[in-house]
């Protein structure tokens, strides 16, 4: 069971399950928002924040994708966690898949935690946008964090990309609500499921609902339209892991994402992104879903399968330039 802290103390004893078997996710705590203009105590400068990351975690993969899109890799600085997630939670050392923590030292993510809040109450989570200057955690929510890279640092980026477009708002905003609680956590709604009852509730409607985005692929480039946004992120970081962890260690098993005609393309589409590729690091993936997770997988085998083959070609050109 991974940890969680409450009043400042680390403890593993701590129910992340309803009685019927549900999964709950708590809600991240940490919202304070980086501002261009400096409206907010936090104002977007270059050299002044740092990402606190895991390549093998979903939520963290967004917002590095995000950075390298918009070209802030000398803006922001970022610190990738050690692949195994243990009881201690998340750890920082010297192996050759974490860039040792230089900034604030820590051996644990919690430390992080800690010195933000003393009292800090809640799940220690990446990302984690830290400020340099004030000393604190800005931010722990990757949703906010993606955007805050996207529209906030937009002055200091190298790259002119704009993915959350003035006139696609709302439908970007309805799209990442829209993959957030049966895509995006429905994963691990069945994945951790202690109940038949909620397992199948997950699964059912996890696969309902990439049938419907399966079905708008067929007739646009992008879930938006035909341009890339923060909602296309959202959704790959699931469908990159899915085939690998999602359907056997999480036993989301009814459909690979290979047996979809448009979701296949598209994944494929994006991954061949140069800015998306290199932030993709499926055998430490891998390694850190089936070594980290012995409630569901006691023995830490990681199996050697399935070969898949990201780079081969797709058909999503038939839209336009991708």
């Amino acid at each position: 069971m991974v940890g969680i802290m409450i009043e400042g103390k680390w403890t593993t004893n701590w129910n992340a399950r309803e009685q019927k078997g549900v999964y709950n996710s708590i809600p991240t705590t940490f919202r304070n928002y980086v501002s261009a203009n400096g409206a907010s105590e936090f104002k977007a400068e270059a050299g002044r924040y740092h990402l606190y990351v895991s390549f093998a975690c979903p939520w963290a993969h967004r917002t590095l994708i995000m950075r390298e899109l918009k070209g802030l890799n000398q803006v922001i600085s970022v610190s990738n966690a050690d692949l195994i997630l243990g009881e201690m939670g998340w750890r920082f050392s010297q192996t050759p898949e974490s860039a040792f923590e230089k900034i604030n030292h820590p051996q644990y993510l919690q430390e992080i935690y800690l010195k933000a809040d003393p009292k800090y109450t809640g799940r220690v989570t990446v990302p984690v946008l830290w400020d340099m200057q004030t000393q604190t955690i800005v931010n722990n929510e990757s949703r906010e964090i993606m955007r805050m890279l996207d529209v906030e640092f937009a002055p200091l980026a190298t790259r002119n990309i704009d993915l959350y477009p003035c006139h696609l708002q709302q439908k970007i905003d309805e799209a990442i609500d829209a993959i957030y609680q049966p895509i995006n956590v429905g994963v691990y709604h069945a994945g951790f499921a202690t109940s038949q009852t909620a397992y199948l509730e997950a699964v059912s409607e996890l696969f309902e609902h990439l049938q419907r985005w399966d079905k708008v692929l067929s007739q646009q480039q992008y879930l938006c339209g035909e341009q890339l946004t923060e909602a296309d992120l959202c959704l790959f970081v699931t469908l990159y892991r899915f085939d690998s962890v999602y359907y056997g260690l999480f036993k989301c098993n009814k459909r690979r994402i290979l047996d979809y005609q448009n979701l296949w393309n598209y994944l494929k589409a994006l991954y061949q992104i140069p800015e998306f590729k290199v932030t993709c690091h499926l055998q430490q993936i891998k390694r850190s879903y089936y070594m980290s997770m012995t409630e569901i997988n006691p023995n830490r085998i990681v199996p050697m399968g399935p070969i898949i083959n990201f780079d081969e070609p797709h058909n999503r050109a038939r839209f336009g330039n991708v």
